[in-house]
């Protein structure tokens, strides 16, 4: 008996331990987005977003967050979208064809002690960030992307987050991060009747002039290690700054769309392919303005590549990128940011459906009135070879301390062959409410 009391007594402080170090909490949003062209409604939906963090010990703590989401109007994802692109254990449940669900993270933080210091290690499903640009991405490709609204969402609802390990250790004045993911989820694109579907040259083969076009079962890696991607970043404090070396060994999050031509039309063979990607990130403070960059060269990049001596409609050569950021906060309550972007394809050829230098420049401004209680926001990409662009409106007003109305508006512009103008028919109007819990 005493055993038995030994054994309920321990369980029950457990639990109530566990229960005292509990925190849990819920965001609720709803979306309405209005086709400014034809006043069609192009989104209306509902999410809701519970995350919840437990203290499992004095030295570890789960965190898990959660997705469920109500789709009115059904016009960003049609019906159920193919999950080819994800890893069995990175996949949403539907219900029906406008619900979903999905767990977004679940991971545990633990310290660790090591000759070197105190290490920081995260295992699970999770989101890492790296890289410093905004709306523009260098380095910040650890992570794949959902495309269901293309670039609208915010980066962190955008990234799908994978089944990783992220360790964060010490080296003298140098903190050393790895990263293993051995999760197989590559980038989600919209179907094709969707409303943020791809559709420019750039991305997508043209059509034979006769003839089908055949999509054939796109191979995708499946071996738990030898399929992993693994990273390696440096980063540390020299001189007034803040600097990181970025090492990640990746198949990258895009299928390369190889082509076989026949007679009677074409076949398209989707493949992932690995890459090498090495970079690394600058930041400095002077008075109101900060100077910030990153820069990221990939040896492995595939361009579509329509000449007649491209048998497979495919070129590969490295890619050279880079930003730069100017920063200043030297105005009362507000907040101004240009970047100046760079993509270099290393071996260009005739047939590819872009510069060999393509330019973008961005300009974002925030403006907080009201004691906070009102803020707005403005960002423009422009893309300086195409002349495309795009304009994304905000203005979010707190009405009690849980509860926040936005207004905004997307707008693109540009040829419809560009990466922003192929949008150019689906600007649009939103509004939303955010309720937390």
């Amino acid at each position: 008996m005493r055993r038995k009391a030994t054994c309920a007594s321990l369980l029950l402080t457990f639990l109530t331990s566990s229960v005292m170090a509990l925190d849990f909490q819920t965001i609720l949003t709803s979306q309405v987005a209005v086709g400014l062209n034809d006043g069609d409604l192009q989104k209306w939906d509902f999410t809701i977003k519970p995350e919840m963090t437990m203290d499992l010990s004095e030295n570890l703590r789960l965190t898990a967050i959660g997705m469920a989401r109500i789709e009115a109007t059904d016009n960003l994802e049609p019906g159920r979208p193919d999950q080819f692109m994800r890893g069995a254990l990175s996949k949403r449940g539907y219900i029906g064809d406008v619900a979903e669900i999905e767990l977004r993270e679940f991971y545990i933080d633990t310290s660790l002690d090591t000759p070197l210091g105190s290490a920081f290690l995260r295992l699970g499903k999770q989101q890492i960030v790296w890289g410093q640009a905004d709306g523009l991405r260098v380095l910040d490709v650890v992570n794949p992307f959902n495309y269901r609204e293309f670039i609208l969402d915010e980066f962190e609802d955008r990234r799908i987050p994978l089944w990783s390990l992220n360790l964060e250790m010490p080296m003298g004045d140098v903190m050393t991060q790895f990263v293993w993911i051995p999760d197989q989820t590559y980038d989600q694109f919209p179907e094709p009747e969707a409303i943020f579907a791809i559709r420019s040259p750039r991305f997508i083969p043209p059509a034979p002039a006769s003839g089908p076009v055949t999509l054939n079962e796109v191979n995708k890696p499946g071996d738990f290690i030898a399929d992993s991607d693994v990273g390696l970043r440096l980063s540390a404090f020299m001189g007034g700054w803040d600097l990181t070396l970025n090492y990640l060994y990746h198949y990258q999050d895009r299928a390369v769309l190889f082509q076989t031509q026949y007679e009677n039309g074409i076949a398209i063979n989707p493949e992932y392919r690995r890459s090498h990607l090495i970079g690394g990130t600058f930041s400095n403070a002077f008075g109101s303005f900060t100077l910030r960059g990153e820069m990221g060269y990939s040896t492995d990049k595939y361009f579509l590549n329509q000449s007649s001596s491209n048998p497979n409609g495919i070129h590969k050569s490295g890619e050279f990128s880079y930003v730069l950021g100017l920063d200043y906060n030297g105005l009362q309550d507000s907040f101004i940011s240009a970047q100046f972007f760079q993509s270099i394809i290393t071996d260009f050829a005739q047939g590819i459906p872009r510069d060999k230098v393509d330019s973008q420049m961005t300009l974002l401004m925030d403006r907080a009135f009201m004691n906070d209680t009102l803020k707005v926001s403005f960002l423009l990409i422009q893309s300086l070879n195409d002349g495309d662009g795009v304009i994304e409106l905000d203005m979010e007003y707190n009405l009690q301390d849980n509860i926040t109305l936005s207004i905004g508006a997307d707008i693109f512009y540009g040829n419809q062959i560009g990466l922003f103008g192929q949008f150019s028919q689906n600007d649009r109007l939103t509004f939303s409410i955010e309720i937390g819990f």
